[in-house]
C-alpha cells in the first residue's frame, strides 16, 4: 500500500502575506494545488495533508476533494514533529509513506513514481529524493558515500563553511517504510539552533537510507518568499510553452507569452508576443491570438483572428474577427463567422452567424440574429437604474450609426433603424424605424463674423 502526506502547516513569513505559504497562487493553481496534483497519479490509498496555520483556509481550498484526510499540527515544530502526528492515523498501515512538501510545486508526477519504484526495487529503509544545485544555498545539505548512502544530513543554518560547500540538497521529499519510521519517530530530539524535531535525524535510527538525484534540479525548488514564487512561474512557463510548441503551436516571443495549465491549444495556433491565456481556456485550430490580447476561461473556435482584445467567460465560432481593442465578457456567446472591431463590448451578448459591429458599439444584455450588422456607435441601453434588461434583434436587421436600443426592446426580422434613432418601443418585421426629431435649419442666423444677429 502507498499513503501521501504532505506538509502544509507553516505560515511563510517571507511571503509578508496573511494568506498561508501553500495557498499562494502560481499560474492559477495554490501551490498546494500542484503538489496535489503530481501526487494524484500515483494512486495512493491514502493522502494526508498536514495543516496548521490556516487550517480551515486550507482545508476549505481543497473542499472539492473529498477523500483527503487532514492531520493538525497545532504547534509547527519542525518537520519531524509534522510527520510525528501521523502516528496515530497510520497505526494500522503497512506499506510505503511518501513526504511530499506543500512549497514544491514543480515536482513532476514521474519523478515521484520514479522515487517509489527505486525504493520498491532497492528495499531501502528510506529514500531521500536530492538535487545537485547551483546554489544551494538555504537547503539541506545530504552527505553521501560513494554507493549513494546517505551518512549525514545537515541543515543549512547548522552546516559548517566546509559542508556548504556540498552542493547536493535534500529536496525534502522522502519515500519511507512507515513500519521502520514509524519505530523511529519518536526517538527524535530537538537539539539543534532552532530546538526544531528535524525529520532527517529518523536517518540515524534507519538501516539502510539512499539518495535518488533528480534529473532536473529546478524540481526541487521551494517556495519561501515572492522572488523564489516568481522564479517557479517562469520554470512553470517554460514548461508549457515548451510543451504546446512541441504538439503544434507556433509562439512568436514566446518570453511575452503566458499560459495557465488548464489551457488546451489544437495544432496550427499561433500566438503573438504579449498574448495571455488564463483559465480554462480552449484556442481552435488555426486561429491567431495576439498581439496583445488576454483570454480567460473561454473557448475560441478555429481560424479566428483576435487582435489586442480581452475575452472573458465568454465563447467565439469559427472565422470570426475580433479587435483591435475589442472587449467581450460575460458569458457572451458569438457565432461563426462574425466581425467585432474596434472598441466594441458585448456583456452578455448572444450573436448569431455572419454578425458584424465594426467599431464603437455597446451590446449588453442583447440577443441577435444572424447577419446583423450593427452600425457605428449603437449601444443597447440596458440598465434603468435598479434592473438590467434584454434587447432582442432578428435575423438580418441593421442599425445605423449611432442607434440607441432602450431596453427592454425588440426589433424584428429584415428591420432597418434610421442613423441617430432613439428606439424606445418594439419594431416588426420588415419595417424602417426613424426616431429622432425634425431637423430644423435657420439661414442667415449669423453674421459674417460669426456673431448672431438679432431676432
Amino acid at each position: 500500500m502507498l499513503a501521501v502526506a504532505v506538509l502544509a502547516a507553516g505560515k511563510g513569513t517571507r511571503m509578508k502575506s496573511d494568506l498561508p505559504k501553500v495557498l499562494q497562487d502560481l499560474g492559477g493553481r495554490s501551490l498546494l494545488s500542484w503538489v496535489l496534483n503530481s501526487a494524484r497519479p500515483l494512486a495512493p490509498d491514502r493522502i494526508l495533508v498536514i495543516v496548521g496555520f490556516g487550517a480551515e483556509q486550507v482545508q476549505a481550498s481543497l473542499s472539492d476533494q473529498p477523500d483527503l484526510e487532514f492531520v493538525l499540527q497545532a504547534q509547527q515544530l519542525g518537520t519531524g514533529h509534522a510527520i510525528q502526528q501521523l502516528l496515530n492515523p497510520l497505526k494500522n498501515f503497512r506499506g510505503e509513506l511518501v513526504v511530499l512538501t506543500g512549497d514544491t510545486p514543480l515536482l513532476r508526477a514521474s519523478t515521484i513514481a520514479n522515487l517509489v519504484e527505486f525504493h520498491r526495487s532497492q528495499r531501502r529503509s528510506a529514500t531521500v529524493l536530492t538535487g545537485i544545485l547551483p546554489d544551494p544555498t538555504g537547503y539541506g545539505r545530504v552527505f553521501c558515500d560513494d554507493r549513494q548512502k546517505i551518512i549525514e544530513i545537515v541543515e543549512h543554518r547548522d552546516c559548517t563553511p566546509t559542508q556548504r560547500l556540498n552542493s547536493r540538497v535534500s529536496s525534502g521529499v522522502y519515500c519511507f517504510d512507515w513500519a521502520e519510521l514509524a519505530i523511529a519517530l519518536p526517538k527524535l530530539t530537538n537539539h539543534n539552533a532552532q530546538q526544531e524535531y528535524y525529520l532527517t535525524q529518523v536517518f540515524d535510527y534507519l538501516p539502510e537510507v539512499y539518495a535518488l538525484d533528480l534529473a532536473d534540479h529546478q524540481e526541487s525548488l521551494g517556495i519561501n518568499d515572492r522572488l523564489q514564487l516568481a522564479q517557479a512561474y517562469g520554470v512553470l512557463q517554460q514548461r508549457i510553452k515548451q510543451d504546446w510548441m512541441r504538439h503544434g503551436v507556433t509562439m512568436i516571443m514566446p518570453e511575452t507569452i503566458t499560459i495557465d495549465p488548464e489551457v488546451q491549444l489544437a495544432a496550427n495556433v499561433r500566438l503573438e508576443p504579449q498574448t495571455h491565456l488564463r483559465g480554462k481556456t480552449q484556442i481552435g485550430s488555426g486561429s491567431k491570438i495576439g498581439p496583445g490580447s488576454l483570454i480567460e476561461n473561454s473557448e475560441i473556435g478555429a481560424d479566428c483572428q483576435v487582435l489586442y482584445s480581452v475575452i472573458t467567460a465568454s465563447s467565439v465560432g469559427d472565422r470570426v474577427k475580433i479587435g483591435p481593442f475589442a472587449h467581450i465578457r460575460g458569458e457572451s456567446r458569438v457565432g461563426s463567422d462574425c466581425r467585432l472591431g474596434n472598441y466594441v463590448e458585448l456583456k452578455n451578448a448572444h450573436l448569431g452567424s455572419q454578425t458584424n459591429a465594426a467599431h464603437l458599439s455597446y451590446l449588453g444584455d442583447a440577443r441577435l440574429g444572424s447577419q446583423v450588422n450593427i452600425g457605428a456607435g449603437t449601444i443597447t441601453a440596458n440598465f434603468d437604474g435598479k434592473f438590467k434588461h434584454v434587447t432582442t434583434i432578428g435575423d438580418r436587421t441593421k442599425t445605423g450609426s449611432n442607434t440607441v436600443l432602450v431596453a427592454p426592446v425588440s426589433l424584428g426580422n429584415n428591420v432597418n433603424v434610421a442613423a441617430g434613432s432613439v428606439i424606445t418601443q418594439s419594431v416588426p418585421d420588415n419595417a424602417l424605424a426613424i426616431a429622432r426629431a425634425m431637423q430644423v435649419t435657420k439661414p442667415d442666423y449669423y453674421d459674417a463674423q460669426g456673431q448672431k444677429k438679432s431676432e
